[in-house]
């Protein structure tokens, strides 16, 4: 029994040998009837595909599920490619959107520096703001205009679209302007349509607080307001804002000034409003005791009875 186990080898470098040369011929012959132009061997093999490559959709099926999966995956690399393209296209376009709405907003303050129409008394100079020169407790900025070009203390500022505050502190070249919404302005104005008057009073928030009203229940969000003129401190007519009610309930002004972009403002060269010290001719002096005097009352007429 040892010497037929150790004989195995023997026997069986032959039978590899033989099956190597059987594959060895069959495929060269495979070869050879594949590449031979002949009418008959093309009839066998096309019988051939047609008898074999169907049966062997089991086997292929496989790799056609590998191959669509990697198609998948490149069709969805390249939409990852694309999106992300997309996203920094968004990006960009945001960004020009932006640079877009901050210069079409100079552009509109420009134009309404050089455009707006206001007395043909009120003229004005238009200055740069330099530097924002507020705080939490104060609210001003400062301007490249001052003593030399003709400013004066207590002069109304706007920035284009409304009245932003009034002049606190003249220098040579610069000046401060003080804001409607710092704590210490006061500014008297009159509500539209319905002709009250009040004052609008800065309490370092966006939107300061309308007080000193006669009748509140007569005002409506969304009311005009106006400068008023009293007491000489703004010239009359210049728009402040319109009339909204805060999260405290108060009434307040929402201001049509616009604060976040303060880059040029206007002062306005006011003059002093003419006094009139004499009545006129069709109002009646007073006397001593407040009555008023008038011309003696004209006899009557001869002939006409007199009133008993």
């Amino acid at each position: 029994m040892a010497s037929d186990r150790g004989n195995d080898p023997d026997y069986v470098r032959p039978v590899r040998r033989l099956v190597l040369a059987v594959i060895v011929i069959v495929l060269g012959g495979l070869f050879l009837i594949w590449r031979i132009d002949s009418p008959r061997i093309e009839g066998f093999r096309t019988a051939f595909v047609d008898a074999v490559v169907p049966n062997m959709d089991w086997a292929m099926a496989p790799v056609t599920r590998v191959s669509r999966m990697i198609e998948d995956f490149r069709s969805y690399a390249r939409i990852h490619e694309q999106n992300q393209e997309l996203r920094r296209e968004l990006q960009q376009m945001r960004a020009w959107r932006e640079a877009a709405l901050q210069l079409e907003q100079r552009n509109a303050q420009l134009l309404d520096l050089t455009q707006v129409r206001l007395d043909p008394q009120l003229t004005h100079v238009t200055g740069v703001v330099m530097a924002d020169a507020g705080s939490p407790f104060r609210k001003s900025v400062l301007i490249n205009v001052g003593a030399r070009d003709g400013i004066v203390d207590g002069w109304a500022v706007m920035d284009g679209l409304g009245l932003a505050g009034r002049i606190a502190g003249v220098g040579q070249r610069s000046s401060r302007v003080i804001l409607l919404t710092d704590s210490n302005s006061r500014a008297p104005v009159v509500v539209q349509p319905s002709g009250q008057r009040a004052i609008v009073s800065g309490d370092n928030t966006a939107m300061p607080v309308l007080e000193f009203l006669e009748s509140p229940d007569e005002i409506r969000p969304g009311d005009r307001v106006v400068s008023a003129g009293d007491g000489g401190v703004f010239p009359p007519g210049l728009l402040v804002g319109e009339v909204v009610q805060g999260a405290d309930r108060r009434l307040r002004v929402r201001l049509a000034a616009d604060y976040g972009r303060l880059d040029f403002l206007r002062v306005l060269r006011s003059r002093p409003a003419e006094r009139i010290d004499s009545p006129g001719a069709l109002l009646r002096p007073l006397d001593a005791e407040g009555r008023p005097i008038g011309p003696a009352e004209p006899e009557p007429l001869a002939g006409t009875p007199a009133d008993d």
